[in-house]
């Protein structure tokens, strides 16, 4: 049976955090905007990563301050009980999040699959989607259009193919488009190198990174641009990484929005960076990402459409660290431990970059 006998008027979309995974919802939230034309969409989201939804100006925000801490989740779930809805996505499993799913009044609350409703997300939701298995965290939110019955426009993932016909089409604003073509050199091939990760045991060496810049200006005649937000770690970062480069980089840490940025990874030819919300929001632009994955599983949460660029080192990881295999951990499993990331070398990323850009114009 349907979950729902007709179209809905009012959606609450709830998934607070984080950039990258954000990014993933707005395929979803297209799918719905597509099918449902008439229906109103509410998103739930965090206050940073709102900075960079907002760009969707037909949704309506509710945002949620995480480090106000109880307070904020009061506040929130305040707001949300003074509205009416009539479908909840419940699009995160953190139990934070089921806090302010628990206060918003709708008949049917839908959820993840049981085996990754973790957190006891299932006693929060009135329906659940079907079991997905090993699949990429965008096809498991892509899931809930399918559990709708909603005709999504795409192909289905088969071996661990990515589907096809995804939208995003965030409208950037003129500052941001701007700000992108004063820094990028026309007729210039560009990368973009954003290094840091906020889980810090995913980050590369910044020596590492220089060696990538060194051989994307000496062999292909790039721009390289370094960017990143306002922290003591991305600055540092980013100056150890001018400091080590023998080519000219241009840093620009801390010196733009996230929709500035968006822009940016739009006009670059390719972005360098580990586990990290950019990575996402350039699959958002159509812009290819070599990704660095050895502590996470690009399978599960790489780069959705560059997953053959990634340098995935996640075996090797498992082996090594925690004698395993990959098939044999838990989906999920993170392998963040001091060193990880050493086993990525240059002449990996260098073999990716030249394989890329063999193929690119």
């Amino acid at each position: 049976m349907p979950l729902l006998h007709s179209p809905p008027r009012e959606v609450c979309l709830l998934r607070v955090s984080a950039i990258g995974d954000t990014c993933h919802v707005v395929p979803l939230l297209r799918t719905l905007q597509h099918a449902w034309p008439e229906a109103r969409f509410t998103w739930v989201i965090g206050k940073l990563e709102a900075k960079l939804m907002r760009l969707l100006p037909e949704v309506d925000f509710i945002t949620f301050d995480k480090r106000a801490g109880l307070k904020g989740l009061l506040a929130t779930r305040r707001e949300l009980a003074a509205r009416q809805f009539d479908l909840l996505l419940h699009l995160q499993v953190a139990f934070r999040a089921s806090l302010l799913a628990q206060a918003v009044r709708a008949p049917v609350k839908l959820g993840f699959d049981r085996d990754r409703a973790r957190e006891g997300q299932w006693w929060f939701t009135t329906h659940r989607t079907a079991p997905q298995g090993r699949v990429h965290v965008l096809d498991s939110l892509m899931a809930f259009a399918d559990t709708l019955g909603l005709p999504t426009n795409t192909s289905n993932p088969t071996g661990g193919q990515p589907r096809t016909g995804l939208q995003w089409n965030l409208p950037l604003p003129p500052d941001a488009t701007a700000y992108a073509d004063a820094l990028i050199n026309p007729g210039q091939r560009t990368l973009v190198i954003s290094p840091c990760s906020s889980h810090v045991l995913r980050n590369w060496r910044p020596e590492r990174y220089a060696a990538i810049a060194d051989h994307a200006v000496r062999v292909h005649g790039m721009q390289v641009i370094v960017c990143g937000g306002p922290s003591e770690l991305e600055r540092g970062t980013a100056a150890a990484i001018s400091a080590a480069a023998t080519v000219p980089v241009q840093n620009q840490v801390g010196k733009d929005t996230l929709p500035q940025l968006l822009a940016l990874l739009g006009r670059a030819t390719v972005l360098l960076t580990p586990d990290s919300g950019p990575a996402h929001m350039a699959t958002m632009v159509g812009t290819p990402v070599v990704g660095l994955y050895a502590a996470t599983n690009p399978e599960r949460s790489g780069p959705y459409l560059s997953r053959q660029w990634s340098v995935d080192r996640y075996a090797a990881a498992a082996a090594q660290f925690l004698q395993a295999t990959p098939e044999s951990l838990p989906w999920t499993t993170k392998i963040e431990r001091p060193g990880v990331m050493d086993l990525i070398t240059v002449a990996d990323v260098t073999e990716r970059l030249d394989a890329l850009l063999a193929v690119t114009h």
